[in-house]
């Protein structure tokens, strides 16, 4: 196995490990996902960011002072936020960070040898409105080699805070991806909590029947829980 992936597979053994114990952690209870369809918790793995930035806007795919945009397929990432009891929640903090299109993050700890994109985000924030609705304009991001048998499929982290609830920490993947099958991550949780964090990306039609830019809009809806 090559340096790379002795890397990688140190990084990701913890990930594994704590897998386990993530609904134990977050309170999570199968009964409280059957209530109103709680978001199932996911690892937060190694790659949280860890730098700050100067742009932490919703575009990730336009960053401030730069002239060109990123590289790969533009897509939207949307959807409304709510507890439990299904009541919508404003002012709620989602944070999305993820890998540009070549499967590189933009960490320290990334031994990807990949090359990083200067004009992609790769982290960014959305403020809830009064629907409880945010929404991020981003990439679909790369695969990319994990250990020698594992591939982690194209997926983007994501992390949900207010004061109140429980914080959620997820990832989103991307429906038709031939690597889900496999990806140890994904495939720790039921089919049923599978089905609540894979998202199909599609090309969306305007109030006139028209695609509206030909861009794939994806719907990832979030239930926390308050405390």
């Amino acid at each position: 196995m090559n340096k790379l992936l002795t890397n990688r597979r140190k990084l990701l053994k913890g990930t594994l490990m704590s897998l386990g114990g993530i609904s134990l952690a977050t309170g999570t209870t199968k009964a409280a996902l059957q209530s109103c369809g709680l978001t199932p918790a996911q690892t937060e793995g190694p790659f949280y960011p860890v730098e700050d930035q100067l742009d932490k806007d919703s575009d990730l795919t336009f960053v401030k002072h730069k002239r060109k945009s990123a590289k790969g397929e533009v897509i939207i990432l949307k959807g409304v936020v709510r507890d439990q009891n299904c009541k919508v929640i404003k002012d709620t903090l989602v944070e999305i960070w993820q890998a540009c299109s070549t499967g590189k993050y933009n960490h320290p700890g990334d031994p990807n040898p990949a090359k990083l994109d200067p004009n992609f985000q790769y982290w960014g924030r959305s403020l809830t409105n009064d629907k409880g609705e945010y929404s991020f304009k981003t990439v679909i991001p790369g695969f990319y080699q994990a250990t020698s048998n594992w591939m982690r499929p194209a997926h983007i982290h994501l992390k949900v805070h207010r004061r109140g609830f429980e914080e959620l920490t997820s990832q989103v993947y991307f429906k038709g991806d031939p690597y889900n099958k496999s990806d140890k991550i994904l495939q720790s949780l039921t089919k049923e909590e599978q089905s609540k964090v894979i998202v199909n990306f599609e090309v969306r039609k305007d109030k006139t029947g028209f695609e509206k830019d030909n861009i794939k809009i994806g719907n990832f809806d979030i239930t926390i829980r308050n405390i």
